[in-house]
């Protein structure tokens, strides 16, 4: 456990420092493999989609466990998790596209605003305004400091380097094949259901590291409390609902309302109480920062808690 404490906490470093490997990442390769399989198998069928699910999540987890086993020295365990855990990390490149859109913003080019919003969110950005993309941007960042850090952090500290590669995979699966259309309303099933399942706990982990730390960024942990109590059941994902709704809270923001994705038109509750502007845009960011290192100390204080040591029978 040792090991697996200071391996995360050098990939967590890592990611800190340099972002997403820019060359031969392993995430694109998974989503490759994903995509030449589902050409083969594809059917618009739940057992289909739930067999496409537990082929590659269960073929990912058998190598990451065989891996891990063969690094039997200390040294290596604590190597091999700092490397995965750079590699399923996305706190840096999640700030820095943020960052990216807020200076855009910042300099009143809103198209080109728009446009980078693109890396961040599904949804049609061409018609947002500068109160709309503002307020994507604080959406993507609240569900994606849980989705690509808290969560996978936590899946490491619980099951070393094969619980990094299964919450991974899991979740590269939930965004290529996971949500609601015609081609994966049902193949897609499984896999949105199962990141819902691993999300269940990390999210109301990042829910609560946003609360508490809300004064970061000049807000109140009971606001952000109360909103989440109020709001988080109105938004139709179990996970995504508290993470906004407390970021919400604690930005003293209003998050939610008509979303357009291709040609289908969401329109959810809205969460929070203030509208939202370039400027909380920079604050999201300083939050996530706080929520992801909130986080990470949480996963080492687990790792290296007290075991009670079992007495030996003579």
């Amino acid at each position: 456990m040792y090991a697996r404490a200071t391996g995360l906490v050098l990939g967590f470093a890592a990611d800190r420092l340099w972002g997403d490997p820019a060359r031969h990442h392993p995430v694109a390769g998974f989503g490759q493999l994903a995509s030449a399989l589902e050409q083969r198998i594809y059917l618009d069928d739940r057992a289909r989609g739930a067999a496409f699910t537990g082929a590659l999540v269960g073929g990912s987890a058998a190598i990451a466990a065989i891996v891990q086993q063969r690094a039997h020295h200390p040294l290596a365990r604590t190597l091999l998790t700092a490397v995965t855990a750079w590699a399923v990390l996305g706190g840096r490149s999640l700030g820095r596209e943020a960052s990216a859109v807020h200076a855009l913003l910042a300099t009143e080019d809103l198209p080109a605003a728009r446009q980078r919003l693109t890396h961040l969110v599904g949804r049609r950005t061409s018609d947002l305004d500068v109160a709309e993309v503002s307020r994507a941007t604080v959406e993507s960042v609240a569900e994606n400091t849980s989705d690509a850090v808290v969560a996978p952090l936590l899946a490491g500290t619980v099951a070393g380097v094969p619980g990094l590669v299964v919450y991974r995979a899991a979740n590269t699966l939930d965004a290529m094949v996971g949500h609601r259309s015609a081609r994966y309303e049902q193949f897609g099933w499984a896999s949105a259901r199962l990141d819902d399942l691993l999300n269940l706990a990390p999210s109301r982990l990042s829910a609560t590291l946003a609360a508490m730390t809300a004064p970061r960024v000049g807000g109140s942990p009971s606001d952000a409390l109360r909103i989440w109590r109020r709001d988080a059941a109105r938004h139709p994902s179990p996970n995504a609902g508290p993470v906004e709704a407390s970021f919400a809270g604690a930005l003293g923001v209003r998050l939610g309302g008509t979303n357009i994705y291709g040609n289908q038109v969401e329109n959810r509750a809205e969460m929070g109480d203030g509208d939202v502007t370039p400027h909380d845009i920079a604050r999201a960011v300083q939050l996530g920062d706080a929520v992801s290192w909130g986080s990470l100390a949480v996963s080492v204080a687990w790792c290296l808690r007290p075991r009670p040591r079992l007495r030996r029978r003579r």
